[in-house]
């Protein structure tokens, strides 16, 4: 494992997160406040941000700063997810395998279908009237 700072981007939707690694004691800050402080104390953010630590056993090694911006928490909280996977990967090639294997390292290519003229959605039309 490489010594030093390690550097990713991650995104999911509209979010994205810049995730830099450095050798330490576990520690998560995301603009500038603590990870619980910043999602909440929402347990599913939480979780979905330290799945990758957990995968590679790597929860006490390292410490993470992050900044997110668009989107939403939960969007966030994926593209951290997926920051961090992929600043792991930089660290250490061999935990490659395990991140893909627990799909981490997949960008979820889902995202809000863009509004199409003369309707009143992404794909609801306006209603019809024959007469």
């Amino acid at each position: 494992m490489a010594k030093g700072n390690f550097y990713a981007t991650g995104k999911r939707k509209t979010a994205v997160a810049r995730v830099w690694l450095t050798p330490g004691s576990g520690k998560i800050v995301v603009n500038q406040v603590s990870v619980d402080e910043y999602f909440d104390g929402i347990e599913q953010s939480r979780s979905a941000v330290e799945k990758p630590l957990k995968v590679t056993d790597t929860a006490a090694k390292f410490d993470i700063l992050a900044t997110l911006r668009g989107g939403g928490k939960s969007a966030q909280a994926e593209a951290l997810r997926h920051g961090i996977s992929r600043a792991l990967t930089v660290a250490d090639p061999e935990y490659r395998q395990a991140l893909k294997r627990a799909g981490l390292l997949t960008r979820d290519p889902r995202a809000k279908e863009r509004k199409k003229y003369g309707q009143r959605s992404a794909r609801a039309r306006f209603q019809f009237s024959k007469r």
